[in-house]
């Protein structure tokens, strides 16, 4: 089993900032993509970010106030956010492409979604 495990959302005022973090663990050969997408009320999920072997990609409403980073050794995905805006609040979902066993398929895995309010 894999398991996706967020922490790092809350409530911040417009221009401030926060970090999520998100740690996969399990049964894990190796993992290919990993990033968030967010979710306001009433909206479909959206990618924010993701980082593959280096490469990132940003969602452009983020673009130049959100970096993603990854940990490979921990298995782990960061969201440093700064400049927070309103319409940023959502639910934040990780992601991530992960094979269990050698040759075997990737699949896609989720964490249970955090919470990030922007208001003052």
């Amino acid at each position: 089993q894999v398991q996706l495990v967020e922490s790092g959302g809350g409530l911040v005022q417009p221009g401030g900032s926060l970090r999520l973090s998100c740690a996969a663990s399990g049964t894990i050969f190796d993992i290919n993509t990993m990033g968030w997408y967010r979710q306001a009320p009433g909206k479909q999920r959206d990618l924010v970010a993701a980082v593959t072997d280096g490469n990132t990609n940003y969602a452009d409403s983020v673009k130049g106030r959100f970096t993603i980073s990854r940990d490979n050794a921990k298995n782990m995905v960061n969201l440093q956010m700064n400049s927070l805006k309103p319409e940023d609040t959502a639910v934040y979902y990780c992601y991530a492409l992960i094979r269990t066993r050698t040759w075997g398929p990737t699949y896609q895995y989720w964490g249970q979604g955090t919470q990030v309010t922007v208001s003052s």
